[in-house]
């Protein structure tokens, strides 16, 4: 395994459902592990990745939409303590995450938010994002708040999905890139 990438924690592993800590500090490993997060959510083929799925337990996430054609304007960035002021509308669409690997199902979310963040700058932003943007910063969120997209699921999605879901929980699950297994 390349020591660059972390590797990624699954389904069934506690930490997924922490809420994380609040960061007080933004220092050079804080640093390093946003550097870290972004070459493994590269490695993976993600476009949002949060601490919590690198197995750390504080609240900070990276995202990069920027190889989807039409989203290529939107630069990499890193989320600090964000937190979501407000949402609009609602729309359905398929989801996946790199901590479920092989699940996608079709999640209602909200279509705009509000969000605020400190970034590694350690500047305050406010952004207002729709579309794909607003749904991986939805996403990443709730990571950050012991949140899964499987728990969006209807009764019928999550009894199709029950299985598939219990192997990734015991650990029979492949992917191209490293990952952290439950273990009982």
């Amino acid at each position: 395994m390349n020591e660059n990438y972390f590797p990624i924690t699954t389904y069934g592993m506690p930490i997924l459902r922490q809420v994380t800590y609040k960061v007080t500090e933004i220092d050079s490993k804080l640093i390093e592990n946003v550097q870290r997060m972004f070459l493994t959510m590269l490695n993976a083929d993600g476009i949002g990745l949060a601490a919590p799925q690198v197995n750390l337990d504080h609240s900070f996430a990276v995202i990069d939409i920027s190889m989807i054609e039409e989203f290529q304007e939107i630069k990499p960035f890193t989320m600090i303590n964000p937190v979501i002021i407000s949402k609009e509308g609602s729309i359905i669409l398929e989801e996946g995450c790199l901590s479920i690997p092989g699940i996608r199902a079709e999640i209602e979310r909200p279509e705009k938010i509000f969000v605020k963040y400190t970034d590694l700058s350690e500047r305050d932003v406010e952004l207002e994002a729709d579309n794909l943007l607003a749904r991986v910063i939805q996403h990443e969120i709730d990571h950050l708040n012991g949140k899964l997209f499987t728990d969006y699921l209807t009764i019928d999605q999550k009894r199709q999905l029950k299985d598939s879901l219990d192997e990734i929980k015991n650990g029979k699950v492949t992917t191209h890139y490293p990952l952290l297994i439950h273990s009982r």
